[in-house]
């Protein structure tokens, strides 16, 4: 069997970080858990054994976040791998969510991972070594109507991983991106924040597509298991993707957005080309 890795997994309450945080501890590895209960902490310490080991982590709150990453450390000894995956969905027009819900989704989704960042990095770069899983979604590639702030919040996250690829791959840290489609957890239940679409001229739109959302809900095609066992293999790779759709939907997505704007690319190249100063000038 490969040798056993450590893993720090963010918001193990439910969805991917709770099946991902089993699937590990069944297949032996030891992973540190965060909830924002202390219930919910003991609750897995309890049921984990030896190992497993739940902390208090709330990813809008910097001291917990440090405090959590150090405690792992000092009760494991080291991170192998470190998943960015709590965060939630805030759905609705872009025109119609507000300021503190905006700054919510960006606190959570795209801040909240880059406290961990900070608080991991200086380790991982010590030991030159590990692997970072960032869980963004099909949405951090391709935008939808109703998903504009949280598409935002995910291409953000997409960028930070792509750069930190860059600037920690010599080192030896890893950096993927997990984009999913529909899975079968809680992201479109009790992981989203709905803003119901007053404006008539969006209902067509975003009133639609969020009332597909809703109803889709715990119909998704992904299994939530299946993702836990393919990212478990994962970070067993060599040379792990930077990108990985995850789900016929997140494929199909992904093949869409770029085929797309290939077209688009070649059909403006030469009016981008001419902003240019001449060669020679």
């Amino acid at each position: 069997m490969a040798t056993t890795k450590t893993w720090f997994i963010t918001g193990v309450s439910t969805g991917f970080g709770k099946e991902l945080a089993d699937y590990c501890l069944s297949q032996g590895d030891n992973v540190a858990a965060t909830f924002r209960q202390q219930a919910q902490a003991d609750e897995f310490t309890k049921k984990a054994g030896a190992n497993g080991r739940g902390f208090i982590c709330d990813v809008v709150n910097e001291q917990q976040v440090q405090q959590a990453v150090q405690a792992a450390i000092q009760h494991f000894g080291q991170l192998d791998v470190v998943v960015n995956n709590a965060g939630y969905g805030s759905l609705g027009s872009i025109e119609e969510i507000d300021d503190a819900e905006v700054q919510r989704q960006f606190e959570v989704n795209v801040f909240g991972p880059l406290r961990v960042l900070r608080a991991v990095l200086p380790h991982l770069r010590e030991w030159k070594s590990g692997h970072i899983l960032n869980i963004t979604s099909i949405g951090g590639l391709k935008t939808f109507p109703g998903v504009g702030v949280y598409n935002a919040s995910k291409f953000a996250l997409e960028a930070l991983g792509e750069s930190l690829a860059q600037q920690v791959g010599p080192l030896g840290i890893k950096v993927t991106n997990i984009e999913p489609s529909g899975f079968r957890t809680d992201w479109a239940a009790r992981s989203a924040s709905f803003v119901d679409t007053a404006i008539e001229d969006y209902r067509a739109t975003v009133g639609e597509n969020l009332k597909g959302i809703q109803s889709y809900s715990g119909r998704q095609p992904g299994d939530p298991q299946r993702a836990a066992r393919i990212m478990f293999d994962l970070v067993r790779q060599e040379n792990p993707p930077l990108h990985l759709p995850l789900g016929k939907a997140a494929v199909k997505g992904a093949r869409d957005k770029f085929t797309t704007l290939v077209k688009e690319l070649e059909q403006v190249a030469d009016l981008g080309d001419s902003a240019d100063y001449p060669a020679g000038e």
